[in-house]
């Protein structure tokens, strides 16, 4: 069974990069019928919050990516620590003593020989005596994870293919730093383990730390996941943008964003595939196939975004909003202002304009306002309990001998201060008869 999870730090916010890996992590499982994990790595104690932690689980909650299980790291530790003290007894990790500013030289120096800045393995000449003689100093050593150079590194990747590293050109990672604490790699090789993940599916910037985390895979013993690196994110202007990382769920929110507009765009956004307007995510589960993905940078575009909810908006039915629309607005005002609405908010400005007042217009002519005049009196003829507008417009183009745009429009101006909008013929009868008789004749006496 497919087993994926969705590994984020509670040191911040989830920004659209964040959300777009959970997308895709809780796609494939779904549609492989597997299992999608959250997992909080927060092993980082001086940085993680509690916070964030609630954050996280309500961003996917409010997206719909209901995980089917969870793990912390911080719960974790001791099986960090007797996997560590096993790759130590099998010389997989060795300490390390050089200080951050001693590393930051070693790197300028080779990069000034136009050389790849590899460490150099130093510390595994370092006789015991010299050991010792930096413990004597204070200096507590940070551990190296060391890189068995005999053979390449090599996966089929299901979105970049075969890929294929030489660890001679690749440093050994730092798996714990001088202080105990944990970096990223070995703790989530181990938790990959312990947890069955059988996929992971990440950016294409952990394409390097791949490389080291399956030889940490197979020094504990386990096989490797299957991967898949998605291409970054890129901002609408076609360049990488430091603003995409400060776009998270509560600005979405805010823009009055639907999480289905979401998990559309962002489910299929560097793919072959069109995005499109699923209100339910069924078609993107069933489609789902990386194969699809291409390895060009994914364009998000706020615009496409704003474009894509409102063709969601427009087919959601009044019981998945009621509680967002203003009191009193039935099913029947809904789906009558529905069309004319790019997030749900926007239903409030058109209860406005059928609960009134209505600002009046200033754009008609003295012909236009006796016309009104003599919609006003046409109109309290009418039956109101049938097609009223239809009704008054037929009365009227008998009446007056107008047609089209002369017709209509000022009609429309006069009652709803508005020159376009939802269909009148949905929208008269919500107005009413003594609103709209109101409003004609007020147009009139101008």
């Amino acid at each position: 069974m497919i087993i994926t999870r969705f590994a984020p730090s509670p040191t911040g916010l989830l920004h659209v990069g964040n959300l777009r890996t959970a997308i895709l992590n809780w796609l494939w499982a779904r549609a492989k019928g597997g299992h999608f994990l959250l997992r909080i790595d927060d092993t980082d104690a001086a940085r993680s919050q509690e916070r964030f932690v609630d954050a996280i689980r309500g961003d996917l909650a409010w997206l719909g990516l209901t995980p089917d299980g969870e793990e912390r790291q911080s719960h974790r530790l001791d099986a960090y620590e007797a996997r560590f003290e096993a790759l130590r007894a099998a010389g997989r990790v060795y300490p390390c003593y050089e200080t951050p500013q001693e590393l930051d030289l070693r790197r300028k120096i080779l990069l000034g020989r136009g050389l790849p800045p590899i460490y150099d393995r130093a510390a595994l000449s370092l006789s015991d005596a010299a050991r010792a003689a930096f413990e004597a100093e204070g200096r507590r050593p940070h551990w190296r994870f060391r890189l068995d150079e005999t053979r390449a590194i090599a996966w089929g990747d299901h979105i970049r293919g075969q890929q294929r590293f030489d660890p001679a050109t690749l440093s050994d990672p730092v798996v714990r730093r001088a202080d105990g604490s944990w970096l990223y790699l070995l703790p989530s090789v181990i938790d990959d383990i312990d947890m069955g993940i059988t996929d992971v599916v990440r950016g294409e910037d952990h394409v390097s730390n791949t490389a080291a985390q399956i030889q940490m895979f197979e020094a504990l013993g386990a096989s490797p996941p299957a991967f898949a690196h998605a291409a970054l994110l890129t901002g609408g202007e076609g360049k990488l943008s430091k603003r995409l990382g400060s776009l998270g769920v509560a600005h979405f929110r805010e823009q009055g964003i639907e999480p289905q507009a979401i998990v559309a765009l962002l489910a299929r956004i560097g793919t072959s595939d069109p995005v499109e307007p699923f209100a339910d995510p069924a078609p993107l589960i069933a489609n789902f196939d990386f194969t699809r993905f291409g390895r060009a940078p994914a364009r998000f575009d706020e615009q496409e975004l704003t474009a894509l909810n409102a063709r969601i908006v427009h087919q959601l039915d009044h019981a998945a909003v009621a509680g967002r629309l203003p009191v009193g607005m039935d099913a029947v005002a809904w789906e009558a202002v529905r069309p004319n609405v790019v997030r749900v908010a926007d239903a409030a400005d058109w209860w406005a304009v059928i609960e009134g007042p209505v600002a009046l217009p200033d754009e008609l002519s003295p012909d236009d306002r006796a016309y009104c005049a003599t919609a006003a009196a046409t109109a309290a003829t009418l039956d109101w309990t049938g097609d009223p507008w239809h009704a008054l417009t037929a009365a009227l183009k008998d009446a007056t001998g107008r047609k089209g745009k002369p017709l209509f429009l000022p009609l429309r101006l006069a009652l709803t201060g508005r020159a376009h909008g939802p269909d009148m013929a949905a929208l008269l009868p919500l107005i009413g008869r003594e609103r709209a008789l109101e409003r004609l004749s007020l147009v009139a006496s101008r």
